[in-house]
């Protein structure tokens, strides 16, 4: 058996992330349904935890879900975290530049040094992509970080000029890192429907999606401020499906 909730899991949220699981384990106990006793995390949290026949619950990334998972996976809901701006369940990018940086606007950073997480990311790359394109500009991929916070770090150090982070995680790195506080918010893409819970393709998601939210509902209030979580939505697969895939880094740099 296989949980892991690494989409959200550093700082102070690791905690109550923990104490989360605890009570969503405990809520699928109750109706059966054989849960582990502590969250994997590290490297396995990921694609090993997400490809699983014994994931019980994980959160995957919207690009991953629609592009690889899609048809392998049970989807189980979408968290809730209010981003302004957003309908419940739905998420956006914030473009961040350095606060000495002259350049006013997204337009202004037209060919600028761009850093990304990963290909298949969607805040990190997909909807800055897709929104670049919008505007007529191009953000060629110069560094591959690894992670939002690296990305962003990148940007601070300046190794590159810009990137894209997820509202949450920025909002959470903001918390914990002065140098990502530091940085100016440039620009937000329009929403997309957020990070997905998902279940092994086995798994009824009926009594998981009732542990879940009768879990988050029962989270104290200090940990669900934390965690930035208001609840738990349905959001149709097909919503997902028809966010669109923009061009892969090697595409477009090979574009010039």
């Amino acid at each position: 058996m296989i949980a892991s909730l690494g989409m959200y899991d550093f700082g102070p949220a690791q905690a109550a992330n923990d104490r989360l699981w605890a009570l969503v384990r405990d809520g699928l106990r109750t109706r059966g349904i054989a849960a582990p006793e502590t969250l994997t995390r590290g490297e396995h949290a990921y694609w090993d935890a997400w490809q699983s026949p014994h994931l019980i619950l994980s959160q995957t990334c919207g690009y991953p879900f629609r592009a690889r998972l899609h048809d392998r996976v049970t989807y189980v809901g979408t968290p809730d975290y209010g981003v302004d701006g957003c309908p419940p369940g739905y998420y956006r990018s914030v473009f961040v530049a350095r606060a000495d940086d002259p350049r006013e606007t997204l337009a202004d950073f037209d060919g600028a040094r761009f850093a990304y997480n990963e290909a298949l990311s969607q805040s990190g790359w997909a909807a800055p992509q897709t929104h670049a394109a919008k505007l007529g500009i191009r953000l060629p991929p110069t560094l591959q970080s690894g992670g939002h916070r690296l990305s962003a770090l990148a940007v601070a150090e300046g190794r590159a000029d810009i990137a894209a982070l997820d509202a949450v995680t920025h909002a959470m790195l903001r918390e914990v890192e002065p140098q990502v506080a530091a940085l100016r918010v440039l620009a937000l893409t329009d929403p997309t429907p957020g990070l997905p819970y998902i279940s092994a393709a086995s798994q009824d998601p009926e009594p998981v999606f009732d542990a879940l939210a009768e879990a988050i509902a029962a989270l104290s209030a200090p940990d669900r401020t934390k965690l930035r979580l208001k609840g738990l939505v349905r959001i149709p697969r097909e919503t997902y499906l028809a966010v669109p895939n923009p061009p892969s880094p090697e595409q477009i740099a090979a574009a010039g």
